[in-house]
C-alpha cells in the first residue's frame, strides 16, 4: 500500500482519441465523424447520460460499484471458481474499475500476470480518481459493437439520440453489449444473444422499473451507423481542423435542406442550357449566423468537381459591388438618390467603359442607375471617390486583393478582381446592419472581432433602398409577400459567373453559378438565370416563417429627410417639376446658386445669448429657429451641432425644444447659403 501511495497519479482519458459531433442551431445531428482512431467515440460527461444509462450499466456490470475500493473480492473468487474449477463458463469477475484500466491501458488480462497488473492499476485508479470519475470513463471508453464505442457514440448511431435523452428500453439495449459486445449488437442479424441479454437484465432491475415491462418487449428502432447524417458537407468539412466533442453549429437543417433541395432541382431543370452547378448561402443578419452554406450543386460529383466550396472559391464578383460605390458616394456627399448622373459615352485614362446591352441613355437618377446597373455612373462616381476608394474601402472590410490597386484600377467596379461569396455577404449584411461590419458566425459562442462602423447608417439605409426596385417577372414572391427584397445581380466579364445577393427579411442571401474550372457559357447572365432562383429560394424561405422588413423600420432612427427635388436637374432647386427624395442633410450635395442675394441671417435663437431651462416648468422651452432674408422661398435645414432638427419653408419659424448644454445653431438653404452660431442652454430651478 505504501508503494500505491506514492505511484503517479494515473489519467482516465489523457491521450484518448475522441470524434466529433456537429449539430444544427436546434440540436439536429448533422454528422459524428471517428476518432483518429476509426472509432466513433464522443467523450459525454456524466452529467449528460441518462440516469437509465448509470443504472442499467451498473445492474448489468458492477452492482456494487459504489460500496468496494476498486476490486470486488468476491466476485473475484467466484469468477475463479467458476472457470478454473468447475469451469462450467468463463467469468472475469471485473469491476467498473477494472474495466476502465483493461480499456485504457489495452492489457490482456486473460494471464494470472495480467490480471494482477489490472488489480493494482484498478486500486490506484480508485485512490486518485472519484468514483463519478471512473463511471464517467467507462462509458466514454466501454465497446458498444463494432468501432462503437462509449454510450454517447453508441446512443447517437443506434437510435439518433443524444445520450442524456435515453430511458430506460434503450438504455437496456446498449448496458447489455459490452459484455459481448460481437453477439448482442441490435444490428446483428442474430438478436437472440442481444434479446435473452436484455430480458434477463430487466428482470435484475429495482421493482420501480416495472412499468418499461411493455416496452422492453417491444422492438426497438435501431439504425447501423452506415446511415449516420452527412448534413452540409462543405461548411464542416470547414471547421474539422479545429473541432473535438460536440459542436453547436449556426447551421440550420430545415434551411439548409430546402436550399439543397431547390437547387438540385433548379440545376435539373436548367441542364439543358449547360447548367451543372451552383453555390448558395443564407445568413442571418442581426447575429451573423450562416443558417445555410451549399458550397456546389452535388457534394459526391467528381465530374462537376463537386467538393470544390464554391462559397469560398474567388470568384468575379461582376457588378455586386456596385452599391457599395453608391454607398461611399453617399457618405461623400456626392450624390444623394435622386441626382443625376451621366450615362454617356467617356473616357477614363485608357479605360472606355459599355454597357452591358451596349447602349447609353443619358442622364439618370443615382438610384435608377444602380437598379440598371449601368456601368459609366458607377465608374465615374468610382473615379470621384476620395480616402476611401473603392480599393482602399474593400482592403479595410478584410476583401482579398492581392494585388495594388494600379492593376485593378477602375475596373474593379464592375468585376475586376475576384472575390468569394463569404465576402459578398458580408459586405451586404454590413449594409443592412447599418454600416458595421461584423464576422461571420460558424459555431454559438464563437468569438468575433467587434464591430467596426463602415458606412453611415444613413448612407447603408439609402444604399439598400436604391437597390429595392420589384420586378414583376422575377417575384413568385411577390403574389404571397410584400416583404421588400434589396438585391444586386452580377454577371462577370466573358460569361463565367452569374450571381444574385440580397437582403430579405433578417437574412443575407447569396447565389452563384458557374462552372468551377472557369469555362464561358452565353448563359450565364445574373439577371436572367440567378436571379429567377435568388427569389424563388427567397420565396421558399419566407413560405415558412414570419419574417419582418429590418430596413425601413430602421428609418426613423436616421438623421435623413424626404425633401423636394427637381426632376430636370435632380436637385433642391425649386422648378415645376418637383419630385421628393430622400436627403442626408448637412452631408448631401445642394444646389449652389449664380444669385447675389444676400445670405440669410439667423434671427432666433440670438448668438453669444444662454438660454434658461425651467426644471419646474413642465412645458419644455420652445425656441423659434428663424433667419433673414428666408422669404425667397428657400427651405432652411437647421441643426443642432451634427444632429438634423427640421425643415423650415420659407420665413416661417421652425421651434426646438433643447435640453441643457453647449450647441452650435447652424442652418443650409436650398441655395447652398448657409450661417451659424453658437448658445448655451441652462436650466434653474
Amino acid at each position: 500500500m505504501i508503494a500505491l501511495s506514492f505511484a503517479p497519479t494515473p489519467a482516465l482519458l489523457d491521450g484518448v482519441p475522441f470524434s466529433t459531433a456537429y449539430y444544427d442551431r436546434h440540436g439536429t445531428l448533422l454528422r459524428l465523424t471517428t476518432a483518429t482512431d476509426d472509432k466513433y467515440r464522443l467523450f459525454t460527461p456524466l452529467a449528460e447520460i441518462s440516469p437509465d444509462i448509470v443504472t442499467a450499466t451498473l445492474t448489468q456490470e458492477d452492482q456494487y460499484f459504489y460500496q468496494h475500493p476498486g476490486v470486488n473480492p468476491a466476485a473475484i473468487i467466484r469468477a475463479a471458481y467458476e472457470t478454473y474449477i468447475v469451469r462450467s463458463r468463463p467469468m472475469g469477475g471485473s469491476t467498473i474499475t477494472m474495466q476502465v484500466v483493461r480499456l485504457r491501458d489495452n492489457l490482456d488480462t486473460r494471464s494470472i500476470t495480467g490480471k494482477i497488473a489490472q488489480i493494482t492499476r484498478a486500486l490506484r485508479l480508485e485512490r486518485a480518481h472519484t468514483k463519478s470519475e471512473i463511471l464517467e470513463a467507462y462509458l466514454n471508453l466501454a465497446p458498444y459493437g463494432g468501432n462503437i464505442h462509449g454510450a454517447g457514440a453508441a446512443s447517437l448511431i443506434y437510435f439518433r439520440q443524444p445520450a442524456y435523452r435515453l430511458a430506460m428500453p434503450q438504455s437496456l439495449a446498449l448496458a447489455v453489449i459490452p459484455q459481448n459486445p460481437a453477439r448482442r449488437t441490435p444490428t446483428n442479424e442474430d438478436k437472440a444473444a442481444w434479446e435473452t441479454a436484455r430480458q434477463r437484465l430487466f428482470k435484475n432491475l429495482p421493482p420501480s422499473y416495472n412499468r418499461f415491462a411493455q416496452q422492453v418487449q417491444l422492438q426497438l428502432p435501431v439504425t447501423a451507423r452506415e446511415n449516420l447524417p452527412y448534413e452540409a458537407p462543405h461548411f464542416l468539412n470547414g471547421l474539422q481542423a479545429t473541432a473535438t466533442g460536440r459542436v453547436d453549429t449556426t447551421i440550420d437543417h430545415r434551411q439548409q435542406t430546402i436550399i439543397e433541395q431547390h437547387l438540385s432541382a433548379w440545376l435539373d431543370r436548367e441542364k439543358y442550357r449547360g447548367l451543372d452547378n451552383a453555390a448558395a448561402m443564407l445568413v442571418h443578419v442581426p447575429t451573423m449566423e450562416v443558417r445555410a452554406l451549399v458550397g456546389s450543386g452535388d457534394f459526391f460529383s467528381k465530374k462537376t468537381g463537386g467538393q470544390v466550396d464554391g462559397t469560398s472559391s474567388p470568384r468575379s464578383p461582376g457588378s455586386t459591388l456596385k452599391p457599395l460605390v453608391y454607398a461611399l458616394a453617399l457618405d461623400q456627399g456626392l450624390i444623394h438618390p435622386e441626382t443625376l448622373l451621366s450615362d454617356d459615352p467617356a473616357y477614363f485614362a485608357e479605360y472606355r467603359p459599355g454597357n452591358f446591352d451596349d447602349r447609353f441613355i443619358g442622364m439618370i437618377p443615382a438610384a435608377e442607375a444602380l437598379h440598371l446597373s449601368r456601368n459609366v455612373p458607377a465608374i465615374a462616381l468610382a473615379a470621384r471617390l476620395k480616402k476611401p476608394g473603392l480599393y482602399e474601402f474593400l482592403q479595410n472590410t478584410g476583401a482579398s486583393l492581392p494585388r495594388g490597386e494600379s492593376h485593378y484600377g477602375l475596373s474593379l467596379v464592375v468585376g475586376g478582381a475576384e472575390t468569394d461569396m463569404r465576402t459578398l455577404v458580408r459586405l451586404y449584411a454590413m449594409l443592412a446592419n447599418g454600416g458595421m461590419l461584423r464576422d461571420l458566425k460558424y459555431t454559438k459562442g464563437q468569438a468575433v472581432a467587434p464591430a467596426r462602423a463602415m458606412l453611415s447608417p444613413e448612407a447603408s439605409y439609402l444604399t439598400l433602398t436604391m437597390l429595392d426596385r420589384p420586378d414583376p417577372d422575377l417575384l413568385p414572391f411577390a403574389s404571397t409577400s410584400s416583404l421588400p427584397v434589396y438585391w444586386k445581380t452580377g454577371t462577370s466579364n466573358g460569361f463565367r459567373d452569374a450571381w444574385t445577393v440580397g437582403v430579405f427579411g433578417p437574412y443575407v442571401l447569396a447565389l452563384w453559378t458557374g462552372h468551377f474550372d472557369g469555362r464561358p457559357n452565353p448563359a450565364f447572365i445574373g439577371v436572367d438565370l440567378a436571379a429567377p432562383q435568388f427569389f424563388e429560394l427567397a420565396s421558399a424561405i419566407a413560405q415558412r416563417e414570419n419574417l419582418r422588413d429590418l430596413v425601413h423600420p430602421a428609418m426613423d432612427r436616421l438623421n435623413l429627410a424626404r425633401v423636394a427635388i427637381c426632376r430636370q436637374t435632380g436637385t433642391l432647386d425649386n422648378c415645376h417639376d418637383d419630385n421628393t427624395g430622400w436627403f442626408i442633410p448637412g452631408k448631401s450635395p445642394i444646389a449652389q446658386t449664380k444669385r447675389t442675394e444676400e445670405k440669410p441671417e439667423i434671427l432666433s435663437p440670438r448668438g453669444g445669448l444662454s438660454y434658461v431651462v425651467s426644471r419646474n416648468n413642465p412645458e419644455p422651452m420652445r425656441i423659434p429657429l428663424e433667419a433673414r432674408n428666408a422669404a425667397d422661398g428657400s427651405s432652411l435645414y437647421w441643426f443642432a451641432d451634427n444632429r438634423f432638427l427640421g425643415v423650415a419653408s420659407g420665413a416661417a419659424p421652425l421651434f426646438w425644444s433643447p435640453a441643457p448644454g453647449r450647441y452650435t445653431i447652424r442652418y443650409i438653404d436650398t441655395q447652398g447659403r448657409s450661417a451659424a452660431q453658437k448658445i448655451t442652454v441652462i436650466a434653474s430651478e
